[in-house]
């Protein structure tokens, strides 16, 4: 058990047996009144995002979530296998917690998985990774950076906006957090 005062980002909330993620916290100190936590928590399981708060020294339950790295290895019907890096001991995690990180995942990839008593929460990607595209319309002869974009589809399956110039073949640097072109890679 903790107090509200301990809640920092990144602590995990065991509100009403549900687990809950601190995004935003704010310690509020007002002219009248007590003190309390002002705070933006996301459910761990499902994704939404609401805002809580707490008076200052209430007691809050914490959550232990082990965050450990993990290499993909392969989809196994609608699971995807992790591998334990240290370990080497592998897990099974069902295709909703791996949500839309599945875009920018390939085969061998690093990827830190949160657990809490055994059971993944969530996948975390890099800021940014670099796939090939495997698809996008031809570029014309005088199509420039600072023109408009196209449809590329990635090696995984994932569709972003490029810039005209680009190529099927091309390896791209994709910003893992909202499917944005970052740059070209030079082999």
């Amino acid at each position: 058990m903790a107090t509200s005062n301990d809640i920092k980002n990144g602590t995990v909330l065991r509100i009403d047996g549900q687990l809950w993620s601190i995004l935003e916290f704010q310690h509020v100190k007002p002219g009248k009144g007590g003190a309390f936590v002002r705070t933006k928590m996301k459910n761990v399981l499902s994704g939404k995002v609401v805002d809580k708060t707490f008076n200052a020294g209430t007691k809050v339950e914490t959550a232990n979530v082990d965050r450990r790295d993990f290499q993909y290895l392969y989809m196994d019907g609608a699971d995807f296998v992790f591998m334990d890096t240290d370990t080497y001991d592998q897990i099974l995690v069902p295709a909703a917690t791996v949500g839309d990180a599945k875009d920018y995942m390939l085969e061998g990839m690093n990827i830190m998985v949160a657990s809490n008593d055994g059971q993944p929460l969530y996948v975390e990607l890099p800021s940014s990774v670099v796939l090939e595209i495997t698809y996008t319309e031809p570029g014309l002869q005088g199509d420039r950076s600072t023109g408009g974009t196209k449809p590329a589809t990635l090696e995984t399956g994932a569709e972003i906006q490029v810039p005209l110039f680009l190529e099927q073949g091309t390896k791209v640097k994709v910003d893992t957090r909202d499917g944005s072109y970052l740059g070209r890679v030079n082999d």
